[in-house]
């Protein structure tokens, strides 16, 4: 993951979830390997204490069945670094949230957090990257990155709109 990505990510993750930890690094390949029947999870980052966070981008219904993946998941974490795991979804409004909240029982500790966003995160992203150009900001290197990426972290029928998005603002950009 370059720098750019950890940087963003490690925002949405204080912002979104207000987790105040310190993000070490993301946490490498060989730490992250589960068994090959086990959900690989998404982003997953190690804390200064080594605990574990797990950032994803939730963008189909939340399911009993996507519950139960993510708990999987998370007791297998937890199973192999003996250490705090917290799963952190972020979703539009528009993911049906078909589980209720509720205590799961395991021996192994961890969270599991939804944080319905009122629009598309993709959508978030270049709202605020569009917002810094009409108010004569300059882009950094972080939007810029930000800004390629988001044809990845969107809806499958979305693509095309945010590849036109990124190389417009790209094209119009002066150096």
């Amino acid at each position: 993951m370059k720098e750019q990505d950890f940087k963003i990510r490690t925002k949405i993750i204080k912002e979104t979830f207000n987790d105040s930890r310190e993000i070490k690094c993301l946490t490498p390949e060989k730490d992250r390997k589960l068994d090959d029947d086990i959900y690989p999870g998404g982003d997953i980052f190690t804390t200064e204490n080594g605990e574990l966070i797990d950032l994803e981008f939730q963008m189909h219904d939340f399911t009993e069945s996507e519950l139960v993946k993510y708990i999987e998941f998370a007791e297998a974490l937890y199973e192999k670094h003996q250490k705090q795991v917290s799963i952190y979804l972020i979703c539009p409004d528009t993911v049906n949230v078909l589980v209720k909240e509720c205590e799961i029982k395991s021996e192994a500790e961890f969270t599991i957090k939804l944080a319905c966003v009122q629009e598309n995160p993709a959508h978030i992203i270049l709202k605020g990257i569009k917002n810094k150009i009409k108010s004569g900001e300059f882009l950094d290197g972080d939007d810029l990155h930000a800004l390629s990426i988001l044809p990845m972290i969107c809806k499958k029928e979305e693509r095309n709109y945010f590849r036109k998005e990124y190389i417009r603002i790209i094209n119009r950009l002066q150096y």
